[in-house]
């Protein structure tokens, strides 16, 4: 049950910090000398950590069932901190009016514009949202990742060597003895 939760919460919860980064976050007007000029800011726009994250989140999501015990465990790990850092990044992205103001600065040739009127849209708390998903799957791998399947060992090295199975003994008149002696360049007419 906690993997298929994980896996959905993991899965969704990207797919949502990624759809919502390419929403947009924020918008408003710079003065120019026509008047007002609207401006809007996507959330990539505003900051590329969010889909970043939800991409590290989706790959580690997938490597935890690739690894086993202590690799499993620091994917976990590194699954919940994207998931984390998801959500503070988004949280950030609120208030941040850096994008919109170097638009104002490109839209009016000042380098000191700034934006006015300032709204803000609810895409950067789904990504929020999106990353606390990540998050409680994270923390599901952690807490009960040991108790999942993981990939089948069957094609793995062993850390044993094997031992070497002696090769049967060849008979010399068996045409391709004969042609494997020639390649070898020994006579095998001779005696």
């Amino acid at each position: 049950m906690s993997l298929a939760v994980a896996l959905l919460c993991g899965a969704l919860g990207s797919a949502v910090a990624l759809l919502a980064t390419r929403q947009r976050w924020s918008e408003g007007t710079a003065t120019v000398a026509g008047g007002p000029f609207p401006l809007t800011a996507k959330g990539s726009d505003v900051t590329g950590v969010p889909a970043a994250l939800a991409i590290v989140g989706l790959a580690a999501l997938v490597a935890v069932f690739a690894v086993r015990r202590t690799g499993r465990f620091m994917v976990a790990g590194l699954l919940a901190l994207s998931g984390a850092g998801t959500v503070a990044a988004a949280l950030l992205g609120v208030s941040d009016s850096a994008a919109l103001d170097e638009k104002a600065a490109q839209a009016s040739g000042d380098t000191s514009a700034t934006v006015q009127a300032l709204t803000h849209t609810a895409w950067p708390y789904v990504a929020a949202v999106g990353g606390a998903l990540i998050l409680l799957a994270g923390l599901l791998a952690l807490r009960y990742g040991r108790l999942w399947p993981g990939m089948s060992g069957r094609y793995e090295r062993g850390g044993a060597p094997r031992p070497r199975r002696k090769a049967p003994t060849a008979d010399p008149d068996r045409p391709e003895e004969i042609w494997k002696a020639l390649d070898r360049g020994e006579d095998p007419t001779g005696a």
